[in-house]
């Protein structure tokens, strides 16, 4: 049936990119968006849903009573700390995938991305000094997902609104940042964090990272400023302070762009393909690997030329590949697909080289398949 191609997006407003709690019918053009890019990138059919419920659990409820309906659910723009309960709630009693982009989305992108910063740096990811200025759903996923990767968990550092999450503080604590509590060394505020740090992971408002903090961290820094529409600081004030930094952020403006359509649409793709009942840590973490193998592959010049430049090479302004190559999708979903068949999550079994062959048909359409016999029959 169509359900094996249909994902529901769903929120309830509560905190909708760059306009916080705007409630769900203000939210509906940002979730029309979002079906728009799901259907673009990868072909996945979306209802949008907007839910104007007064609890976690009447969303738990009202999302689980639709459960035949759909392939998979994408949870959007919900308020900390609510959103891991809901997702924890909606995993237990759900069958299908559920996956909330806030969260997973820009942990495997920024992933994706750090993997190729710290070999461009010439460092270990397990001996990163990491801060993290930010303490909401992202960050926390972000964190969980780079200790995945291979990050040392007590050399993270969350700094939140009211300073550095340690474990003497209780004022703004709640159970998913006392996980990132770190042992109380009098350090305060995000400028006494990021002193000898070797990576910032910003998560929070534009504008609140000044040059000078920059300049104290370590040698060779990775800088992710992804706070939108304007970053925690500047792609080009970073690079004048620091010819040896090396930045990403969430703007299409400059190099190295953390955008979550490198990864929601394929996860999808090759979570429904399989039928996955849910999507594993090991998806996720195929994803990330996939992207950033990706990035080290030659750029074909049609990329180059979409974006306006000579070209792109893997090196400290192209970590990750752009969000219109479109050689994304037949390398992010496969990866996924084969993870959810490894980890035992998926309900069938596919042939990869086949699979990867249907999808460039199904991307393609006429041309594709004219060329594919001509390719064939030479």
């Amino acid at each position: 049936t169509a359900r094996g191609n249909f994902v529901a997006v769903i929120t309830d407003g509560t905190a909708v990119l760059a306009q916080g709690n705007i409630g769900p019918l203000a939210g509906k053009p940002v979730m029309e968006g979002k079906a728009c890019l799901f259907k673009k990138f990868a072909d996945i059919d979306v209802f949008d849903l907007e839910l104007n419920v007064s609890s976690p659990q009447q969303f738990c409820d009202v999302v689980a009573a639709l459960e035949p309906t759909f392939g998979g659910v994408n949870l959007e723009d919900i308020r900390a700390p609510q959103c891991f309960e809901i997702e924890r709630e909606l995993r237990k009693r759900l069958s299908i995938p559920v996956f909330h982009d806030d969260q997973h989305g820009t942990a495997i992108i920024s992933g994706a991305a750090l993997l190729s910063a710290v070999d461009v740096a010439g460092k270990k990811l397990s001996e990163l000094n990491i801060v993290i200025s930010g303490a909401g759903a992202a960050a926390i996923a972000c964190a969980d997902f780079y200790v995945t990767l291979g990050a040392t968990h007590h050399r993270i550092t969350m700094v939140d609104s009211v300073g550095v999450v340690h474990d003497h503080r209780d004022e703004g604590m709640n159970e998913y940042k006392r996980r990132y509590a770190r042992p109380d060394d009098g350090r305060r505020t995000l400028a006494d964090a990021l002193a000898g740090a070797d990576m910032l992971l910003g998560l929070s408002v534009g504008g609140l990272v000044s040059p000078d903090m920059v300049r104290s961290m370590a040698n060779r820094p990775i800088v992710f400023a992804l706070a939108n529409p304007d970053p925690e600081i500047g792609y080009e004030e970073a690079k004048a302070v620091r010819a040896d930094v090396i930045v990403a952020t969430g703007r299409s403006d400059f190099p190295n762009q953390v955008n979550n359509v490198l990864g929601f649409p394929f996860v999808f793709r090759g979570a429904l393909d399989v039928r996955a009942k849910t999507i594993s840590e090991e998806m996720k973490t195929q994803a990330a690997y996939a992207l950033a193998a990706l990035a080290r592959e030659p750029v074909p010049d049609s990329v180059a030329m979409a974006y306006g430049a000579e070209s792109f090479r893997f090196g400290p302004d192209y970590l990750i590949p752009k969000p219109f190559d479109p050689r994304v999708l037949f390398w992010v979903a496969p990866a996924v697909a084969k993870a959810a068949m490894a980890s035992g999550v998926a309900q069938i079994e596919i042939d990869l080289d086949e699979y990867r062959d249907r999808l460039r048909r199904r991307m393609g359409g006429v041309q594709y398949s004219i060329m594919r016999r001509i390719v064939q029959r030479a």
